[in-house]
């Protein structure tokens, strides 16, 4: 029973619930990459060297088959244009969390740098400061 009741408190600590909603939001923001490069990004750069589809870039190792009963054998390749994809894919996501950590560093160096509100006398200053006038 202790078992599950520090497992429910695991689960509902705020750095879990943080984790798991980055983890969420961090996969959608890897297909919204993924979809940015494939149908966005790849299509002009495919038409600036000739009309090249990437996903279609491969290296046939072995071509396909039909083999002695009569069923299809796929042919072996090396698909280096899925490849080259997901590179760019990597780098473009890549920058952008560079650059959001870069923008949440500033945003720490700016509350540090901000000088802190000058505080008025301390109680006991006061304390003493009424004291003084009552003897006058």
């Amino acid at each position: 029973m202790a078992f599950f009741k520090d497992f429910k408190s695991f689960l509902l600590k705020g750095d879990i619930i943080n984790l798991a909603t980055a983890v969420i939001v961090g996969g959608a923001f890897g297909k919204i990459v993924t979809s940015f490069t494939k149908d966005i990004l790849m299509p002009p750069i495919g038409m600036l060297l000739g009309d090249v589809n990437f996903t279609d870039l491969k290296y046939v190792l072995k071509e396909a088959t039909t083999n002695a009963a009569g069923a299809e054998v796929p042919a072996v390749a090396i698909n280096y244009g899925n490849f080259i994809q997901m590179v760019i894919d990597f780098i473009i996501i890549g920058f952008c969390i560079f650059m959001v950590l870069k923008a949440y560093e500033n945003s720490k160096k700016k509350e540090e740098a901000a000088p802190a509100p000058p505080t008025g006398p301390t109680q006991e200053e006061l304390l003493a400061e009424i004291r003084d006038l009552l003897k006058k």
